[in-house]
């Protein structure tokens, strides 16, 4: 029988991606052992074991004996996949939303991060110029013949792929845009769009520089938190695309600052797809302690 705890089914079977989110939340709080996580997860104390050592490799929490504990100091980003799994499905809707600002021989740019990515997805094989911040977004706009895709020299970070500032900054001042997708860490109305990363803020404000229609591309949640470094207001958009759901209050100001408003309208289903066993209250903390991009 499947187990029921908290008012959620969990079993061996769960996501790795889910399981994940659940350890790194538990262990946010304090230390807990293998035997706490594996009755939390419904995971065996196997699976949970391997669980903590890609996470404590992928600096999100230190491991310890017997079990995982936080790291002394907070704020780790999540791995680029686990991200990635993350509104999943709201992500695809919002970047085939986007895709339709686009004709063939536009000069574009794509942001680093998982939003931006399903956008460039969406961009494949359309005939356009792309300036990609990132080798999984180049790598995603390249997948179909038709484009002509530029990445920036110099060197790359570990697991998002992303180039370093200084390279950006240079490749994006040597370009002009008609279109720049951009993404952020937070984007709480009273707090402007906001970024963990004060090198990603300084290069976010060079792509404004150089772009005619900078167009940002955020799921709900990012319009409840904020994050260190301020690099916009919502006014220095020129097109908002979210969805349906995103609050009133970030509506209502992107309308007031004259901006073009795209929301999309995802099916329940698909938008919780990937919340599917899981307790969807810990799954919101934990995204939000982790800025996620």
């Amino acid at each position: 029988m499947i187990p029921y705890l908290h008012g959620t089914v969990y079993n061996d079977r769960m996501q790795r991606s889910q399981r994940h989110k659940m350890i790194i939340t538990a262990v946010e709080t304090g230390p807990k052992t293998v035997e706490n996580l594996a009755a939390l997860t419904g995971a065996s104390a196997i699976t949970v074991r391997r669980d903590l050592a890609e996470l404590s490799e992928c600096g999100i929490l230190q491991r310890i004996r017997g079990g995982a504990a936080p790291l002394p100091s907070r704020g780790a980003q999540y791995p680029f996949a686990l991200r990635q799994t993350e509104h999943a499905g709201v992500k695809q809707a919002l970047a085939e939303a986007a895709a339709t600002l686009v004709k063939p021989g536009d000069a574009v740019l794509i942001d680093n991060g998982t939003t931006a990515l399903a956008v460039a997805s969406q961009l494949a094989g359309l005939g356009i110029t792309a300036l990609a911040l990132s080798l999984h977004a180049a790598a995603a706009l390249a997948s179909k013949p038709g484009n002509q895709v530029i990445v920036p020299g110099g060197p790359i970070s570990y697991d998002d792929l992303s180039f370093a500032a200084d390279s950006a900054e240079q490749s994006i001042r040597q370009m002009r845009f008609d279109y720049a997708f951009i993404g952020s860490c937070a984007a709480q109305p009273d707090s402007g769009l906001t970024v963990a990363d004060w090198s990603e803020a300084q290069t976010k404000k060079t792509i404004l520089t150089s772009t005619l229609h900078p167009v940002l591309v955020a799921t709900a949640d990012k319009f409840e938190r904020t994050a260190a470094h301020r690099f916009a207001s919502l006014g220095d958009m020129d097109t908002l695309i979210t969805t349906a759901d995103t609050p009133s209050s970030a509506l209502a100001e992107a309308r007031i600052c004259g901006l073009t408003l795209i929301t999309v309208t995802v099916p329940k289903d698909n938008a919780r797809q990937q919340l599917t066993g899981t307790n969807p209250l810990s799954i919101k903390s934990a995204v939000m302690d982790s800025a996620e991009c």
